[in-house]
């Protein structure tokens, strides 16, 4: 095994650093957001949204402790592109409708070119507004 100095490793790290910050998002970008009205709350986290992804996950948690959270997650969300074109959900994988506590992951395909902001909106049956997740992926 061969040592490295001091000098050597800080620059290795610092080359690692740039190499993350040009790649694309930062994680400080993509937070968890939440939403919470009329008695229930939504919370969506993007997990990888980088050029390479071959799929864009999103974890989503509903909670609500006054009504049924029936919810057909698929049908009810979209992906935007700069507040643009919209795409549906590939995919649900995660709780069934029903009960007060549902986790799970709805995925996406990555969009080409990659824009500089994702909006993740869902709409829930009832409600006037749509709750709308922001994130800048560039």
């Amino acid at each position: 095994m061969r040592c490295i100095g001091l000098k050597q490793l800080a620059v290795v790290l610092v080359a690692g650093v740039v190499g993350v910050a040009s790649a694309g998002v930062s994680a400080a970008d993509l937070k968890q957001q939440s939403s919470s009205e009329r008695g229930v709350t939504v919370r969506a986290m993007p997990r990888d949204l980088s050029p390479a992804a071959t799929v864009w996950e999103f974890e989503i948690v509903l909670e609500s402790h006054s009504q049924d959270l029936g919810d057909d997650l698929k049908a009810i969300a979209a992906l935007a592109a700069d507040g643009g074109s919209k795409q549906a959900p590939t995919a649900w994988e995660g709780d069934p409708p029903g009960g007060h506590h549902r986790k799970g992951v709805l995925r996406f395909s990555p969009m080409k070119p990659p824009p500089q902001t994702i909006e993740l909106v869902i709409l829930r049956p009832g409600e006037q507004a749509p709750r709308t997740f922001r994130w800048r992926t560039r």
